[in-house]
């Protein structure tokens, strides 16, 4: 643990690449490479921003001092939850479902928040977006979110493949228990 970088450290290499992503795009715009919209631009930009300063995989640590968890504030204590469901390093810290659980947590708080409020003032409708999301903004939205976390994971020294030879032992594991009491694959009993 000692030779990860602390979250200052991981917040000056994502700033830093940010300023490199954002020069390599505007050098690919100028130069007729790549067409990015200034929505697309924000899109990258706000979901990089959210997913470096307040979205960090290291939300695992809630329940200690953590710059992600301090710039919620008062908020900040709902994130106690999810660093207790989730060990440092371990599903939090994956390349695809890491990023995926913060999100869907913090959808679960809003749909429990709505929950209560609904309840108090059943008139209450859920709040609706302007109109559908296109891809060309979903993706920049997406991607601007998973590089933040990607960067960070990266400065951990968390390999893409990580998780995953843990999970095919507890499979060959499963896999062997289930063997044991007489089950074959296809079905048939020994």
């Amino acid at each position: 643990m000692s030779g990860m970088p602390s979250g200052r450290v991981h917040n000056l290499i994502n700033t830093v690449a940010y300023g490199l992503i954002a020069a390599a795009a505007v050098w690919g715009v100028q130069g007729g490479a790549v067409v990015i919209t200034s929505a697309q631009a924000l899109s990258f930009s706000v979901a990089y921003a959210a997913g470096t300063f307040l979205l960090s995989p290291d939300l695992d640590l809630a329940e200690g001092r953590v710059d992600s968890k301090r710039r919620w504030g008062v908020l900040g204590l709902l994130w106690v939850p999810y660093g207790r469901a989730f060990s440092h390093r371990g599903l939090s810290h994956t390349w695809l479902l890491g990023p995926l659980t913060r999100l869907l947590y913090l959808g679960l708080i809003g749909l429990l928040v709505f929950g209560v409020l609904k309840f108090f003032w059943p008139a209450l409708a859920w709040p609706g977006l302007p109109g559908p999301i296109s891809f060309t903004l979903a993706l920049p939205l997406m991607l601007g979110y998973y590089v933040s976390q990607w960067l960070h994971l990266i400065a951990d020294g968390v390999r893409p493949d990580h998780g995953m030879k843990r999970s095919s032992q507890k499979f060959r594991k499963l896999r062997g228990g289930v063997r044991r009491l007489g089950y074959r694959p296809g079905g048939r009993r020994r």
